[in-house]
């Protein structure tokens, strides 16, 4: 059974037989698994003895429809280290229920996978951030579960993890720490920063009342993904580390004739492309010599 829209839930049974299949298709055994945003792909690009599979060649797998996402699932090793990358992740906007959405993460929790990298593209919201900047995340604002749109809603599975876990830091520090020092050895501290992300819901990019709002709010960029990865992946133990690349300002003036879209966001992408991976090829790489991507 190939599942590609949408579903209420899944059952531990799902996630169970997709591991299976995985395990029984490859004989890597990834630590990290880092999921590629728009136009990211080439993120796995660092890896070698590479093993890809379609999304929709794998039992139970959703499928990515939006441009820049490959939907393919690649393996392979950085230095010592395995690790699995997703060309492409699931939205809300897609259709996908987010037991959908998040599908991946448990599957990569029962490959024993310790470390989850979230990448995507987003709109910079503070004024001090330039398009190409690359924000390392240190926490997030998830609105659409304000509005009861949250992935650990329904039963929950202890084998998982438990019924309320802390979000407080969902982002692990050391890991930020460490992608800051990375990026400072590369020459990029210059379009490097901190700061928080805000998920919302899309497809729509969001209108000059509703960026104001978020400023104000605190948030510094702000995107339609990754927040409901990360919850889940926190959820399961695994130790999170967020890179948002700002693709856009967003709007926050009546009189700014400018307009988004995605082809925009997609050529920023191809800018900043080679700093990204090799950003995140150091990253694996010194998480493995330093020993701080296990528990």
């Amino acid at each position: 059974m190939h599942a590609k829209g949408n579903s209420c839930c899944c059952s531990f049974e799902d996630y169970k037989l997709t591991t299976e299949w995985l395990l029984n298709h490859t004989n890597h055994r990834p630590k990290v698994a880092v999921i590629c945003g728009s136009g990211l792909g080439l993120l796995a690009d660092g890896a070698a003895n590479k093993q890809t599979f379609k999304y929709q060649d794998i039992p139970n797998f959703p499928v990515s429809t939006v441009v820049g996402h490959e939907g393919c699932l690649v393996f392979g090793t950085i230095e010592d280290t395995s690790c699995v990358f997703m060309q492409g992740h699931f939205h809300l906007y897609e259709g996908y229920s987010l037991c959908r959405v998040t599908f991946p993460v448990r599957i990569f929790k029962l490959m024993g996978v310790e470390s989850v990298l979230v990448t995507n593209a987003s709109g910079g919201i503070c004024p001090d951030f330039k398009v190409g900047d690359i924000m390392i995340i240190k926490d997030h604002i998830n609105l659409p579960g304000f509005a009861g749109q949250h992935p650990l809603c329904g039963p929950n599975d202890e084998r998982f993890g438990i019924r309320f876990p802390c979000m407080s830091d969902a982002y692990s520090k050391d890991l930020r720490r460490l992608a800051l020092d990375v990026g400072s050895e590369l020459g990029c501290s210059d379009f490097i920063r901190e700061g928080v992300f805000c998920m919302v819901s899309g497809p729509n990019f969001e209108t000059i009342a509703e960026a104001r709002m978020l400023r104000i709010l605190g948030c510094d960029s702000v995107g339609m993904s990754i927040v409901p990865e990360v919850t889940v992946a926190k959820h399961c133990g695994l130790r999170v580390l967020g890179l948002s690349l700002i693709t856009n300002m967003v709007s926050l003036d009546y009189s700014r004739e400018e307009k988004v879209n995605h082809e925009e966001v997609l050529q920023t992408t191809k800018m900043r492309a080679e700093v990204l991976q090799k950003l995140v090829t150091m990253l694996i790489s010194r998480c493995q010599q330093q020993n701080i991507n296990t528990y």
